[in-house]
């Protein structure tokens, strides 16, 4: 927590922008409870969760955090058909309720592209194989229009 509070002063002091977490697959569970933790001036300016942890047999998925505690607008994207267990599209819409305190959220959903190998990984519908320019660029773009 105390180094990305550090990195998050650091990014803002030296480029005046505002600074966006973003994290994918087990990488949302550190950005969202790090967004939970860290608000204000010390907090990020916005969230970003990509296919995220919504189940969970051990530790804490996303929806479980006190996302009510969240200020900030959050972007979540998602592939329509991951086929990662903790990180069905089905569960997709108890995040977004969990969400309901944010000043901004929106949901960018995907399909197509390609499935290859473990459904959890990044040459999976997980990973947005075969459209990651497309989903960084859609992504890129929300984050612009705050």
């Amino acid at each position: 927590m105390a180094d990305i509070k550090a990195v998050i002063a650091w990014v803002r002091d030296q480029t005046k922008v505002p600074v966006w977490l973003v994290g994918t697959s087990r990488g949302t569970q550190s950005a969202a409870y790090i967004a939970t933790e860290l608000d204000g001036p010390e907090g990020p300016d916005g969230l970003v969760l990509s296919s995220t942890i919504l189940t969970e047999d051990k530790g804490r998925p996303v929806p479980a955090m006190p996302l009510r505690k969240l200020r900030i607008p959050v972007l979540v994207v998602h592939h329509e058909l991951d086929g990662c267990s903790h990180c069905s599209f089905n569960d997709v819409p108890n995040l977004m309720e969990k969400l309901s305190g944010v000043p901004k959220k929106q949901l960018l959903s995907f399909n197509g592209g390609q499935n290859r190998g473990d459904p959890c990984e990044a040459l999976a519908y997980h990973g947005f194989n075969g459209l990651e320019r497309e989903v960084v660029a859609q992504t890129a773009k929300w984050i612009l229009a705050k």
